[in-house]
Formats: C-alpha cells, structure tokens, sequence
C-alpha cells in the first residue's frame, strides 16, 4: 500500500474513531444547550459564575478588580478564596460546566520521530464536565467538592512539546468516559478588618462578603495554580488560551497528578493591595507519577508576593513567586553516565536520589482600556534536573493581548494573541541529544536544539453567556527543541457550557 493510501486508511479509522467518541459528547452537550436556552428564553437562568479565570481558588476578586472584566462565565473552578458569612447568604450552591475540545495537528516536515515525538494528521479530542458542591458549614467555613467526568486524548497523546497544545488534555487519556473526583478542600476565612465588599457566587466561592484585609486557609485537595501563577487574561484553558507555557509559567514545575491536581495546605494574607501566599504541596510519587504522595516525603513549597495598583484609570496586578522542591530528582549529567554505563538510552528515572530544585517566576497583567488588557511571564528554574511533575521546561518568557468584543458590538466574544519562548538548558540538550524521554518530550535525538517557539490566537463567540464557541489557532517553531522538525500548525475548537 502506498504511503498517500496508508495515510488516507489510517485518517479514515481516526475519523470512526473519533466519530463514535465525540457524538455522544455532543448529545450531552446539545442536552444542556437545549435546557440553558429553555431557561434563558423564560428569562430565568441558573445562577452563572462571573469571573474567567481558570485554576483560581483565591485570588481573582481581590481589590481592585483587573480589568477589562472578562464577559460570559469559563465555569472553571474560581474564587476568591475570602468569602465571610452574610447574614442572608446560602447555605449551599451547585455549579456545573462541560467543555468540548477538538485539535489537529497539521502536515509538518518531520525526519525523524521517537517515542515522544509529535505526529502529523493527528485529530484528537477530549470531553470534561465537572459539578461543583460547595456548602458554609460555619462563619467564614466553606467545603468544597467537584467531581469530574474526562474523556478523550490530546494531540499525540498529550507528548511532543514542552509547551503543550492543550490545557484541556491531561497526561493520562482514555476512550472510555471516567470520573475522577479532583477537588476536596476546606477554605478558612478570617476577618481582619477594612473596608468590605460583596462577592457573588460562583463556582468553588460562596456568596457573601469579603473584607479588605483577611487571612484565608486552604487545606485539602486542590491544584497549586489554583491559589499561585492567577491571570486574568491567561489562565483558563476552558475559557481562554489553551497552551500550557502561556496559562501557566512554563518554567513553574508545581506538583500535580496527570490531572494536575495534589494534596496540600496554602495561606494568604491581603492587606489592602498587597497579598503573600505560602503553600506545601505533596509531590508525585515518582516524576510523572500517577498519585501524589500523602505524607510530605517529597513535597513543593510554593510562595507569591502580589501588588495591585492602579496605571492611568485601569487595574493591573503583579506577582512574584519562588518554588523549591525536595524529592527524589534526577540530574540529567547522572542519568547520561548511567547511560553510557549500561550501553542504553540515559533514563533520569534510573538515577532518582533526594535533591532540591529551586525556581521562581514574574506574572503581570495590565489594563490599558475597558476592553484591551496586556500580560506577561516569565519564569525559571534549576536546569540541572529533569522535571518532575509539569513540563520540560528551565525557561520560558510569554506575552499577549486579550481584547473584548465591545468595539464591534460583541461585548461578550474575546480574541487573544500570545507568544511565547520556551528553554531547556544544556545539560537537557546533552540528554535529549543522547536519546533520553522527558515527561512531554524525546525525540531520540536532538543534533540541532534551539528555542521553543509558540504563537496563538484565538477567538471565543458568545452567542448567550452560559456557551462559548472558540477557534484557536497555535503556529510552533521547534517543536520539543528541536530545529529538524516542524513548524506546526495545530488548529482546534472548543465548545464551553457553564450553568
């Protein structure tokens, strides 16, 4: 059979494949649209969340408010995370969201492949809803709950590039839909006085009121880049951008499952315009690893300084952050010399001995109008190690525009622009160059390294505000480092319900 024959075959069986995995997908969801257009023609829909961004559990209302204020509802997991009691407020709320994601990766020049190389002509999918539980249990007390449903993969399986295409995609795939329960915390919030404000109910948040000055505690099951890395324009993979080095900082190596998600405890204290945060999250583990640890035996501890002002009329917020974990790391020059050893490819999983690895990052977001906001990262970290729970990433610098839609009377449809570079350093070159896998990346070789480069735009229409449809586009140079393969142009839709 020829090559263009092969092709055609194995596109058709993705296309069947893909078929039998998305329609039911898409029944649910066309179930949902149905019931939130019912409800919003009878002028009485469910209550929505009202802010957009993604991982939040704490800092997104904090005063004052970024802006310009995303239109429409991401449903992701938000909050405060400094909600108090108000004497009318409920007791319990439910929130609900499901997102629909297609990506394909185009044709690109590609020598060479090895086991974590990106393919050509890959069409994938992935499907999550998740219902949000949350009840005040006593003054300033809240318990939260989500539980999940997943299915699908991402492109190439969630494997060649440091800077992953998908948000939506997680490191574990699956065809069959499966549950998952991601979130379960405790939330604590003390009242230290000032002026208060009121905070709407959304998901993950109670309504209530919060006060200028607080102390809020976070204990239990959660993500670290709920609480830490916050951005109002780039940090919601269900609501905004999808690349995981522009809603994330790349070089932030925060401690999750495949899911993303640990066990751990984070304080923060606001003061007026300026909030810390301190966290101690449990490690994988094993790098890469399937559960967290439960008992600190490896562990990330996570701080953040965050300043709020105000330039010319328009919010904007900086954050500093630090990271240090201490756990059974592999050095890259190690796992090179067992290599030679041993006659084999270099496996920094072979050479695993307690280490600490530092890194930190620069997080800013900016107004310049009612509807225009700017931001940017940039981050680093040890280069001597492999990474343990994100991605293969030492360095990465993004940027990018978030504009809404009221200048051409779309008020609640958003386009985005960002780029972004990501780094590995040499000792991670001399790996990869001697054929070793890291957790995203591997080639089996790397003659030619350079900069990872990634541009996306996108464009979320809001036909009502509990839907969004968004059509994103990623161009990337170096894919995984690497100058002999690529560019890529990957394309994908996203179908976003929130209620």
């Amino acid at each position: 059979m020829s090559f263009t024959a092969r092709s055609a075959a194995l596109n058709s069986a993705r296309l069947a494949r893909y078929g039998r995995m998305v329609l039911p997908s898409l029944a649910v969801m066309a179930c949902a649209i149905a019931a939130v257009g019912i409800a919003h023609a009878a002028d009485a829909p469910p209550p929505l969340p009202v802010n957009n961004d993604p991982h939040l559990l704490s800092a997104a209302m904090a005063e004052p408010a970024p802006d310009p204020v995303p239109e429409g509802s991401s449903g992701y997991p938000v909050s405060t995370g400094t909600v108090t009691t108000a004497p009318d407020a409920r007791r319990w709320a439910i929130f609900g969201q499901m997102t629909l994601t297609t990506m394909s990766t185009l044709g690109f020049h590609q020598p060479y492949a090895g086991d974590h190389s990106l393919p050509a002509h890959d069409l994938r999918e992935t499907f999550d809803a998740t219902l949000y539980l949350g009840g005040r249990v006593w003054q300033g007390g809240e318990i939260w709950v989500n539980g999940e449903v997943d299915q699908g993969f991402g492109v190439g399986n969630t494997l060649g590039m440091a800077g992953y295409a998908s948000g939506e995609a997680y490191k574990l795939g699956s065809a069959s839909p499966y549950t998952r329960l991601q979130r379960a915390f405790v939330r604590q919030t003390f009242d230290l006085g000032g002026a208060h404000s009121d905070v709407d109910a959304q998901a993950n948040q109670m309504a209530g009121t919060q006060a200028a000055n607080r102390l809020v505690l976070t204990v239990g099951k959660f993500s670290p880049v709920d609480i830490f890395d916050s951005n109002t324009y780039a940090h919601d993979p269900r609501g905004d951008f999808l690349n995981w080095s522009i809603i994330d900082a790349g070089a932030f190596d925060y401690a999750g499952d495949p899911w993303g998600y640990s066990y751990g405890a984070a304080a923060e204290l606001t003061l007026a315009s300026w909030t810390g945060r301190l966290g101690v999250f449990n490690m994988s583990d094993v790098p890469g690893g399937m559960k967290p640890t439960t008992n600190f035996s490896e562990l990330e501890v996570a701080g953040e300084l965050e300043h709020r002002h105000t330039l010319l009329g328009h919010a904007g917020t900086v954050r500093a952050g630090v990271w240090l974990i201490h756990g059974r790391l592999g050095r890259y020059d190690d796992a090179i010399a067992w290599g030679l050893a041993n006659g084999a490819a270099p496996d920094t999983n072979q050479v695993l001995t307690m280490h600490t690895r530092l890194g930190g990052y620069i997080n800013a977001e900016q107004g310049l109008t009612d509807t225009l906001g700017v931001f940017l990262r940039a981050s680093d970290a040890d280069g001597a190690y492999g990474a343990y729970d994100f991605t293969d990433i030492d360095r990465s610098l993004s940027l990018g525009l978030s504009l809404g839609g009221k200048g051409w009377h779309r008020a609640g449809d958003t386009v985005g622009l960002a780029l972004v570079a990501n780094q590995i350093s040499k000792a991670g070159q001399a790996y990869f160059a001697a054929g070793g896998m890291g957790l995203l990346i591997g080639d089996g070789q790397l003659p030619h390294p350079g900069t990872e480069k990634i541009a996306e735009v996108y464009y979320a229409w809001r036909p009502w505000k509990p839907v969004a449809v968004t059509f994103d586009e990623q161009l990337v140079f170096n894919p995984a480092y690497n100058k002999d393969r690529g560019p890529v142009d990957i394309v994908g839709v996203r179908l976003h319900v929130a209620f």
